[in-house]
């Protein structure tokens, strides 16, 4: 039951994830939903493990100014030279997020030594209540080698805009004002020693699946 409800949860915010495309797309590139940008998005709902590289004409990841759990200002330029695993959630996520820490940390261990190569980051969607002492802390519980980011509310849709995240506030019947949830996109984003986009894990990818996926680029750059 458990199961069948992950998958559920998965499919719904995969369509999410492909509705939010197509309203960019459509204000952005009227011919999104032609030829290899097509393929892009069937990629996201692909095998599991899947990493799609992103098709000509479409852009994903970009520069960013934000805050870690120090409360120190960090940029996209800081991690030169090192491979970002990027997840964008909430730490008051009761379920995806959670899971989707659990497996880059455990990618990270079966990477050994070469972790250092990587630079695994939680970037909140929910700044308002995600403080850098509060994302800090969090990301902390699930591997020491996680970076924490947050920032100020147009410093997140910024970041979001880069990499084609979609999240919006919910609100449960009867819940309090602080009480709501975030509706996100899950997908991992790999981006390159240089900052550019190099693939893309979607939910369905476990540990083994994304260690191997890292290693091939490891070894392609060598």
């Amino acid at each position: 039951m458990h199961r069948l409800i992950r998958i559920v949860a998965l499919a719904a915010i995969a369509l999410l994830t492909i509705l939010w495309g197509a309203v960019w797309a459509v204000r952005t590139d009227p011919e999104m939903f032609a030829g290899t940008r097509l393929q892009f998005i069937a990629a996201l709902l692909g095998e599991e493990g899947a990493a799609p590289t992103s098709p000509p004409g479409v852009s994903v990841g970009g520069p960013f100014s934000l805050v870690d759990g120090d409360g120190k200002a960090v940029s996209d330029s800081d991690f030169r030279g090192r491979w970002m695993l990027v997840y964008f959630g909430y730490t008051y996520c009761p379920d995806v997020c959670p899971t989707e820490l659990q497996t880059i940390s455990a990618a990270l261990a079966k990477l050994g030594a070469d972790a250092a190569k990587v630079a695994p980051m939680f970037i909140t969607i929910d700044p308002a209540r995600d403080t850098p002492a509060a994302i800090g802390s969090y990301v902390k519980l699930f591997d020491p080698k996680l970076i924490g980011l947050t920032g100020t509310a147009q410093q997140i849709a910024d970041v979001a805009r880069e990499y084609r995240v979609y999240y919006a506030k919910v609100t449960p019947k009867g819940a309090s004002a602080d009480g709501y949830l975030m509706d996100h996109s899950g997908f991992v984003y790999l981006m390159d020693p240089q900052g550019h986009f190099a693939a893309l894990y979607n939910p369905a990818t476990d540990a083994d699946d994304m260690a191997a996926g890292l290693r091939d680029h490891f070894s392609q750059r060598s």
